[in-house]
């Protein structure tokens, strides 16, 4: 779709405009999970002025930080190092209350992180910022989107609201295909659940018909050769269905 398309007499839309409306069509494309975030690293590149690395940082139940997406190897070293101190930017954004923002224009100098800025700095880094996932949700949130600068002060506070919405697009982004991938494993399960109490009942049904027995007495006879075997029950019954003409 041309920006005449969309935008119709208005004119092309300003860049960081247009830069959302391409990363929106983008994660409406993405297949997993794992494209989105790679999506959203490579759109804050463009579009954060003075962010030289970007990564997300995704929470995992133990409380550290994994980096799943990132444009630059160091971004994972330094999620790594902050893992080791309990300490940085990315942390920070996803734990503390409010809006979720971690910030720090000297790395090397400032007190925002003590441990973490100065190893930071020896990778190159000379300011960090990083915004938590699903701002609204009370902390622990589920990660975050980090922009690092090479220099000291390479990030402006401009930056942030272009980071905010971004991070906003992550959110929902992520929070779609999450659902997306729940709402597939639950039709799995629930194909699957009916395929074996079709199974089943078949099963039970060839054993009323062979040994004379009730519904009740079928089942239990099903599952008393589960339990004996350490088998699936629903394996039991699909082997029983497929060996009939033997019993």
């Amino acid at each position: 779709m041309s920006e005449h398309d969309r935008y119709g007499d208005l004119g092309a839309p300003p860049p960081l405009v247009a830069e959302f409306v391409s990363l929106s069509e983008k994660l409406l494309d993405a297949p997993t999970v794992q494209d989105v975030l790679d999506r959203i690293a490579q759109a804050a590149v463009r579009v954060v002025n003075g962010a030289d690395i970007v990564s997300v940082s995704l929470r995992s139940q133990d409380g550290t930080i994994d980096t799943p997406a990132t444009t630059d190897p160091v971004g994972v070293r330094l999620d790594e190092l902050q893992n080791e101190f309990d300490e940085g930017p990315c942390l920070d954004a996803s734990r503390i209350p409010g809006i979720g923002i971690a910030f720090s224009e000297d790395l090397a100098a400032g007190k925002e992180f003590p441990k973490w800025g100065p190893a930071a700095a020896e990778l190159g880094v000379g300011s960090a910022l990083a915004v938590g996932l699903f701002p609204a949700q009370d902390p622990p949130r589920i990660g975050s989107l980090n922009l690092y600068s090479r220099r000291p002060g390479g990030l402006e506070q401009a930056d942030r609201d272009a980071a905010l919405v971004l991070a906003a697009h992550a959110s929902t982004a992520i929070a779609g295909s999450l659902a997306s991938t729940r709402a597939e494993l639950q039709v799995t399960q629930l194909t699957e659940a009916v395929r074996s109490r079709d199974v089943i009942g078949q099963a039970k049904g060839i054993l009323m018909e062979r040994r004379g027995v009730d519904a009740e007495e079928a089942f239990r006879i099903l599952r008393s050769a589960s339990q004996s075997l350490n088998v699936k029950l629903a394996r039991i019954a699909e082997t029983l269905t497929q060996r009939r003409g033997e019993l």
